[in-house]
């Protein structure tokens, strides 16, 4: 019951939910995900810590990087997996996450924090 209130709760929040839109798309570091999405870095770095700790995303080091993706099926828990699952299919009508999947697409990294 804990793994999947965990993964309940992390997946029931407006801006990890644009988190996880995002990196369905591509793999993004902390300060894209910050101007995509306008919050402070450490409510990004709070919501990933939070979506690392449900098994729904992954953080890789890269150099002076740290980059984070969707979480493979087979890292995950079953309820991770059925959530990252279902959201493939969820919300690709809506068009705040269409503007900021397009935001998401041409943030740069090397410019981002300028």
């Amino acid at each position: 019951m804990r793994e999947y209130l965990r993964v309940m709760k992390a997946a029931a929040d407006g801006p990890r939910v644009k988190i996880l839109k995002m990196l369905e798309m591509r793999d993004l570091c902390v300060c894209e995900m910050q101007a995509v999405l306008g919050i402070s870095q450490p409510s990004v770095s709070r919501h990933l810590r939070l979506l690392e700790d449900a098994d729904l995303v992954r953080s890789e080091k890269e150099g002076m990087w740290t980059n984070f993706r969707l979480a493979r099926p087979e890292e995950v828990n079953q309820y991770s997996k059925a959530i990252l699952e279902q959201l493939k299919g969820w919300l690709k009508k809506d068009q705040s996450i269409q503007k900021l999947l397009k935001q998401a697409q041409v943030v740069d990294r090397t410019t981002c924090g300028s």
